[in-house]
């Protein structure tokens, strides 16, 4: 089996530590040796015939870079408890870009050719892989024993705040938190002492831009915010920075690193990177940055974590637009995602949604997410209005049928993983840790043994499962990968039988319906989903206005199809659809139809 060829990304986000760890322990921050670990190998070939089968394009090989970790090994001593969080180590707290996290090797002197190995399988599958690239900051230890000549900070000049060819950004005797010595929020934890050794007589400012010589909990104390030629604290302005044509001498210090950094990994066979925070580093390194790459290798791909809302973004314009100017293939959409989460927990009504889809080209090269291992688990009891993994199909259906751009599931997510109870650092908030060593309750079901066939799933949790691979299937349409979108909820705002529930005095709260056509390749479908848990719609009629109809290229009798989980058929003229609208009996709490439309 091999993935199929697609020229829009599915991509499944895989955390190598849990992956593959079945160990059922789970002793809150246990170690390595008592809760075990996922490693490269065990991304065996039954486990990527599953992710082929389900339809995904792209693995995005998550935390495989070295990180800072409380786990020693003999060519590498345990980092200081007081720089880390959970004793595995923050996955975005990089100890050294040029090797891999040894946790994950079964011989960890041999990571590096496990996790080649790994990219080879990944390959002979036809499955593109991604790797995280985490531009805006490192730990606090970070020292590359690959590359030393090319460790952050070698060289740099330690009193002053700010230079051109730092890699850091340095804390002054006047700032915040009394210093020196750097004093860490973890005094008084177990093994902690509130103190750093490799920072006692000089202090860096944190990743989340603190400048302070006491972060607080809150901070990522673990973490040093890189310097690129640019003083963050002068504001947005980085137009003094180099072009995009720049040469390589010409650029500063931090950048050369990082284009060898990426250098390195395409060279290896990395296909492409998730970029964290890219909003916290400059749009002209982006614009530079990506040139490089992409004269290495054309086809790399760049998808980016960023937020507008974000104080620290280093642009005025909308963020996401700008990352997209500068050459990134798609970026994070977090406003959809807040909308969805919001229909559950904030009041918000999918009519919510509307404006969004008014983003221009952005619209189309959204990454669209229910899950990530940033957010709640879907299927958590915290939010999500606690509704269970049910949630998922009428969120993703949404999100991954609105638009052209990548889509990604997350490992545990297809089979309903609740991430209930506390794990270590991490806690008990509804997210599968990132911070501990760790497996999953839901998903070692599915892993069964390395066999990767949902043995010991219940059913529900099995037809979850066949359900995402049916929706990754439909979306691989044409409609789907090369339509436009044409939204239904603002012509039905005054149809009272558009599933308007009792004491609702307009539609569109639960229901939400939209159009996607490619009328050069004559394909086109009715996107219908109810988002209320409990109530399912009884005869709800969806109009479909004329220009909707002339868009379409609709003949005068349209027939409609469910394509995804169900045997629903209707029929209708057009007439009747611009007046009355589609007649649908009865929808189902969460769930959803993609009726594929075809006309005489």
């Amino acid at each position: 089996m091999h993935a199929v060829e697609s020229s829009r990304p599915r991509i499944y986000q895989l955390f190598v530590r849990t992956f593959g760890n079945t160990n059922e322990t789970r002793k809150p921050n246990g170690t390595l040796a008592e809760n075990g670990c996922g490693k490269f190998n065990d991304i065996n070939d039954a486990a990527l015939t599953s992710l082929c089968e389900m339809g995904f394009t792209h693995v995005w090989l998550t935390g495989v870079l070295e990180q800072a970790s409380g786990t020693a090994y003999d060519s590498r001593p345990a980092d200081d408890a007081d720089i880390l969080k959970g004793i595995a180590g923050s996955p975005y707290a990089i100890k050294d870009y040029f090797d891999v996290c040894p946790d994950y090797a079964s011989k960890p002197e041999k990571r590096m050719e496990e996790f080649k190995a790994l990219l080879a399988r990944c390959q002979a599958f036809g499955l593109k892989t991604i790797i995280d690239f985490v531009p805006n900051h490192v730990a606090r230890s970070y020292q590359s024993d690959v590359k030393p000549e090319l460790s952050f900070g070698v060289g740099d000049d330690q009193h002053s705040f700010f230079a051109r060819e730092n890699n850091f950004f340095y804390l002054r005797t006047s700032d915040a938190g009394n210093g020196p010595p750097l004093r860490l929020p973890t005094e008084g934890k177990e093994g902690c002492n509130g103190r750093f050794s490799g920072e006692e007589t000089f202090g860096r400012v944190t990743g989340n831009n603190v400048i302070s010589w006491a972060p607080s909990i809150n901070d990522w104390y673990e973490t040093v915010k890189l310097n690129y030629g640019h003083d963050y604290t002068t504001g947005r302005d980085t137009s003094h920075l180099p072009a995009a044509d720049a040469a390589l001498t010409d650029v500063p210090k931090t950048w050369r690193m990082m284009d060898a950094i990426l250098q390195y990994w395409q060279g290896m066979g990395v296909g492409g990177f998730r970029v964290d925070m890219a909003h916290m580093v400059p749009m002209e390194f982006w614009a530079w940055s990506i040139k490089q790459a992409r004269a290495r290798n054309k086809d790399v791909f760049f998808m980016a974590e960023a937020y507008d809302n974000d104080p620290a973004k280093l642009c005025e314009a909308h963020v996401l637009d700008e990352l997209l100017a500068r050459g990134f293939d798609a970026v994070y959409d977090d406003p959809t995602y807040d909308v969805l989460m919001g229909l559950y927990d904030e009041g918000k009504w999918s009519n919510d949604l509307d404006p969004l889809t008014f983003t221009g080209a952005r619209f189309h090269q959204s990454l669209r997410y229910g899950e990530n291992h940033d957010e709640v688990r879907l299927a958590t009891s915290k939010e999500w209005g606690n509704v269970g993994m049910q949630v998922g199909k009428p969120v993703c259906a949404t999100l991954f049928a609105m638009g052209r751009g990548p889509v990604m599931v997350y490992n545990g997510q297809e089979v309903g993983e609740p991430a209930e109870g506390s794990e270590g650092f991490g806690g008990d908030d509804g997210r599968t840790t990132i911070f501990d060593y760790w497996s999953m309750p839901a998903f070692t079901k599915w892993v069964n043994g390395g066999k990767y066939d949902g043995g010991k799933l219940s059913e529900p949790q099995k037809n979850l499962y066949s359900w995402y691979g049916k929706l990754l299937k439909v979306i691989a349409q044409p409609a789907f990968e090369k339509g436009e979108f044409y939204g239904l909820n603002h012509a039905n705002k005054d149809n009272s039988d558009y599933g308007r529930l009792e004491g609702e005095s307009a539609s569109g709260h639960w229901l939400y319906a939209f159009l996607r056509s490619d009328p050069t390749l004559g394909q086109s479908f009715l996107v219908v989903v109810n988002f209320n848990a409990t109530q399912a719609l009884e005869n709800v009629r969806i109009v479909i206005p004329e220009d909707a109809l002339g868009w379409l290229k609709a003949k005068d009798q349209l027939h409609f199809s469910d394509r995804l989980d169900s045997n629903w058929t209707g029929s209708s003229v057009q007439s009747e659809l611009m007046q009355k609208g589609l007649l649908i009996s009865r929808l189902e709490p969460c769930s959803s139809l993609m009726l594929e439309i075809s006309s005489e």
